[in-house]
């Protein structure tokens, strides 16, 4: 659990991370001397505007600490989403910070062990895979199998591959925190 102070530092991480790319400015935050961001961890930076999505990248597997995770993900969030244009300038006043720092991926062995509003999902199939954070089937009111189906559609596969023996299905947890939680 991150303390209160340390997701304001990292909602603040994130749009300076922003705000330094958008005006060519030279990045000044450093990581705090804190081992919890020294921590390699999996973590997404999703940016919405008027309450809809405008971009959401992340890393599930802790490859960098998360630092660097959220860095990365941020600049990647704004001007790398290909589902979005890259960010500008006059956007980024409207644009409200979201983050979710993941936990390791935990294999699923039943899918009774999914519970809606705790756990993400990522569905693999051969060379394939799709994530949804938890986040997405609470918003969209969803239940078990539907949130299955719509993370096997967001990995491109037929919606029912939950069901097949060669499907891998790993769940996780997120914690969640945006600035307007801050406020």
């Amino acid at each position: 659990m991150l303390s209160e102070e340390q997701k304001i530092f990292l909602l603040n991480l994130a749009r300076e991370t922003i705000k330094v790319e958008i005006e060519k400015k030279k990045f000044s935050i450093t990581c705090p001397d804190e081992p919890l961001y020294q921590r390699k961890t999996g973590g997404f930076v999703t940016l919405h505007k008027a309450g809809k999505l405008r971009g959401c990248i992340g890393y599930v597997i802790a490859y960098k600490t998360m630092f660097e995770t959220i860095k990365e993900m941020a600049k990647a969030a704004a001007f790398n989403d290909p589902r979005f244009p890259p960010l500008q300038k006059s956007e980024l006043e409207n644009i409200e910070i979201e983050i979710s720092i993941l936990s390791e991926l935990i294999p699923v062995q039943s899918v009774d062990e999914i519970k809606i509003g705790r756990d993400g999902l990522l569905i693999r199939n051969s060379y394939t895979s799709g994530l949804l954070l938890p986040q997405v089937a609470t918003g969209w009111k969803w239940d078990r199998k539907t949130f299955l189906e719509q993370t096997c559609n967001k990995a491109g596969l037929n919606r029912n591959c939950w069901q097949q023996p060669d499907t891998e299905i790993f769940r996780f947890f997120a914690e969640i925190f945006s600035e307007s939680s801050k406020k």
